[in-house]
């Protein structure tokens, strides 16, 4: 027989602790509560929270209330900070058109690109630390509120080293975006964080069709300064909502800031009419938070390793396919790009042509591949887990990326890129699942932001593999990337962590899952798994 307490308080009396006699309350009645007889083996009733057990975890705070109402305005919030995809598309909008309203030639026009990916390469890793040290929360907003000035202040921009600095300052930015992924994860249960973590990538494809949609109105009449400063709206509505945004009560737990995260826990319960657990909140305080060599202690050095790489390739294979798609496309198959290169060669680099209508569209429709990736993702990655999800999409990829060597028709070579981009794009989105999941609250901001770093290496190398190289040889290059994420496929397997199932860890100084194994309710001849 075992007893419990339907209560949405998280704490009991001595009273109650000394006589062992728990009361329920609903609607102003006090009853005693009736004992419920439970089969051996048989489950918790959901309705019961978790049995009286002295404490409990955030972890088991956040299984017990599951998923409601505050997780689908967590969503929709996180969602507006991860539709900074804008800033990113625009750079495939801008670039033309500054080219031909500023006369810029060739390689000015790509270092406008790059500013961007080094602006976010160099901060990433600075983000993360701030959030494990300050608070997601705090990472965030600081972040957003940055993109967001220099976004607007971009479109303000005299002459092309204004524009070059902003625009390397927006980058800066937006490499502490991803963040709201670490603060998101850490209020979702167990079932529904990678589905969850995945629905929000939804977001960054819908942000960067909306930016192609809103080129097509404001291009024509307005001209780019309006673009970029319009393309800022979302951060902006961000930023308005950043004052309900809770702090991650996991974060509030390693500070040592029990009250406020018992807070922010008995709100979500309120939100989601759901009990809190019985007992006493566990603190499991941890000063020395946020730091790089946490990352490479004996549990996690060959995982960062790893994932390092895999987010470098996921990069370097995902930005090398849109700069392909479109030499494929303007070439119409591989065998005919030689010849075209040739042509090309013999024209001014000052040659000016804006984008038109069929330009948009074209990248409208590639844009769009991002959809499949995501439900083909969200099919597979709780059936297979989250390595074997990102090594078969590393696996589809590179087989696509071979295929190509053949003289294929427009249309087959259409099919093969959409194929390849959501594939690619699946990985990507597999990748922030994991990241979030295999490391401890402590590093895990910084464990995302230096992966994040990372991939930001491999889309500033990709220009030199997908347009210099391709100069010399397509098949080389084709080789490169197929080759590339053959290898990331075979690291993907090597990960030593699956999280399919798992808990998120609280504090470093604990081996992996400790949090998860069965506390105090197995005989010691029992397997804690």
């Amino acid at each position: 027989v075992v007893k419990f307490r339907r209560t949405g308080e998280s704490s009991r009396s001595e009273e109650d602790g000394i006589s062992g006699e728990h009361e329920v309350q609903i609607e102003g009645v006090r009853t005693e509560l009736e004992p419920v007889e439970l089969e051996d083996g048989a489950a918790v009733p959901k309705e019961f929270a978790n049995p009286t057990d002295d404490t409990f975890m955030v972890e088991d705070a956040v299984e017990a209330i599951g998923f409601g109402k505050f997780q689908w305005k967590l969503s929709v919030i996180t969602g507006l900070a991860w539709a900074n995809a804008m800033e990113m598309m625009i750079l495939s909008i801008l670039a033309p058109q500054l080219h031909c309203e500023w006369r810029l030639p060739s390689w000015q026009v790509a270092l406008l690109t790059s500013v961007v990916f080094v602006g976010m390469m160099s901060s990433s890793t600075l983000w993360g630390n701030i959030s494990d040290q300050y608070g997601r929360k705090t990472g965030l907003k600081i972040s957003v509120l940055w993109t967001l000035y220099y976004g607007i202040l971009s479109g303000f921009a005299p002459i092309y080293s204004w524009i070059l600095v902003l625009r390397g300052l927006v980058g800066f930015g937006i490499g502490g975006v991803p963040q709201s992924v670490t603060l998101y994860a850490e209020f979702l249960p167990m079932k529904a964080r990678a589905k969850c973590i995945l629905l929000i990538e939804v977001f960054w494809a819908l942000g960067t069709v909306f930016e192609v949609l809103l080129a097509v109105v404001v291009m024509p009449t307005l001209g780019w300064r309006w673009l970029l400063i319009l393309s800022a709206l979302p951060l902006l509505l961000f930023a308005g909502l950043c004052f309900w945004l809770p702090e991650s009560a996991r974060y509030d737990v390693l500070s040592g800031n029990q009250e406020k995260a018992l807070a922010t826990l008995k709100r979500i319960a309120t939100e989601n009419g759901a009990p809190m657990p019985l007992g006493k909140l566990v603190v499991s305080r941890q000063e020395d938070r946020g730091k790089m060599r946490d990352l490479f202690t004996p549990h996690f050095r060959w995982t960062t390793v790893l994932l390092w790489f895999i987010w470098f390739s996921n990069a370097f294979s995902y930005y090398g396919l849109v700069l392909l798609t479109t030499e494929l496309f303007q070439a119409g198959d591989v065998c005919s790009i030689s010849s075209r290169r040739q042509e090309v060669k013999a024209k001014c680099s000052l040659t000016c042509e804006y984008l038109t209508e069929e330009d948009y569209t074209d990248l409208l429709w590639t844009t769009l591949s991002e959809f499949p990736g995501v439900l083909v993702t969200l099919w597979i990655i709780d059936r297979i887990g989250r390595k074997k999800t990102m090594a078969l999409s590393f696996l589809v990829f590179s087989f696509c990326s071979l295929l190509l060597f053949l003289c294929v028709g427009r249309n087959v070579l259409t099919v093969l890129l959409f194929i390849a981009r959501a594939f690619i794009s699946g990985g990507f989105q597999a990748a922030y699942v994991y990241t979030p999941e295999v490391y401890p609250t402590a590093t895990r901001a910084l464990g995302l932001g230096t992966c994040s770093g990372m991939a930001r290496v491999g889309a500033l190398i990709t220009p030199f593999i997908a347009q210099v190289m391709l100069e010399s040889s397509v098949y080389l290059t084709l080789l490169v990337y197929s080759g590339c994420c053959l290898l990331a496929a075979l690291a993907s397997c090597f990960l030593p962590i699956e999280t399919k199932g798992r808990g998120l860890q609280e504090s470093s100084h604990k081996e992996w899952g400790q949090e998860m194994v069965g506390r105090g309710s197995h005989s010691p001849g029992e397997s804690q798994e």
